[in-house]
């Protein structure tokens, strides 16, 4: 198998899934052996507790992001490398005046395909807890609130 690279300039992105406060670009939705997104939110944005069977890893672009997991929060600014992984509850929100990320998830995320069934929930006007919560499950994702 020949792999092909992937260069993918601001022209070619698809506009942003509206993903609960953050939004999120897709940059290598093609590729099933790895998923990147850009996201950003305002201050306080951000997914509830919550683990998946897929290692994830966060670059901090711009601003700052408070990244929970378990009682302890880090509050990391813009240049930080965070690595979450598989099975690892987790939480994140976005710091004073918002942030930018880089999210990079490997074989088995179902993170894009969860990103575009929950970006449809809030097009129809739909954004009840619970049906947030089968969307994610649905993709691998359990919700520890």
């Amino acid at each position: 198998m020949t792999a092909t690279p992937l260069i993918m300039t601001p022209d070619d992105r698809r506009a942003a899934l509206s993903v609960v406060g953050t939004q999120v670009s897709v940059l290598s939705a093609e590729r099933a052996d790895l998923k990147i997104t850009l996201q950003n939110g305002e201050e306080g944005a951000g997914p509830p507790p919550h683990d998946h069977d897929w290692d994830e890893a966060f670059y901090v672009i711009r601003g700052q992001v408070n990244f929970a997991f378990g009682d302890t929060t880090t509050l990391c600014r813009a240049g930080t490398l965070v690595h979450v992984p598989a099975g690892v509850v987790h939480a994140f929100s976005y710091g004073p005046g918002g942030g930018e990320m880089l999210e990079v998830t490997g074989p088995r995320s179902q993170a894009v395909t969860m990103f575009t069934a929950l970006d449809q929930l809030a097009s129809a006007g739909e954004s009840a807890p619970e049906q947030l919560i089968a969307v994610t499950a649905a993709h691998g994702v359990t919700i520890r609130v």
